[in-house]
């Protein structure tokens, strides 16, 4: 599903006179949760998921064929866990 599909879904869904709103909606939400992750604040969805961001530790290998090494920095990375009600819906849509 792209963009436009999506916008069109919550259209509908949410009940949107247009698909201005719709993608405003869209837009609000991922701000929000952006802004959110950004302060390492997690935001918890009950039902639907969590939204978190965690460090992911540099780590160091050897590219194949090569005598080269590489490492990797620290970072933070988004993360999404499915909640309960989300899992059960989407097992039971099979």
């Amino acid at each position: 599903m792209n963009k436009a599909q999506f916008v069109e879904l919550v259209q509908t869904s949410g009940g949107y006179k247009t698909k201005v709103e719709a993608e405003a909606a869209i837009k609000a939400f991922t701000e929000a949760v952006t802004a959110a992750l950004v302060k390492k604040e997690d935001v918890s969805l009950v039902g639907f998921g969590n939204f978190s961001a965690n460090l992911q530790k540099g780590k160091s290998g050897k590219v194949p064929g090569t005598d080269k090494t590489y490492t990797t920095q620290d970072k933070m990375v988004p993360k999404f866990k499915a909640g309960k009600g989300l899992k059960d819906r989407i097992a039971a849509g099979k």
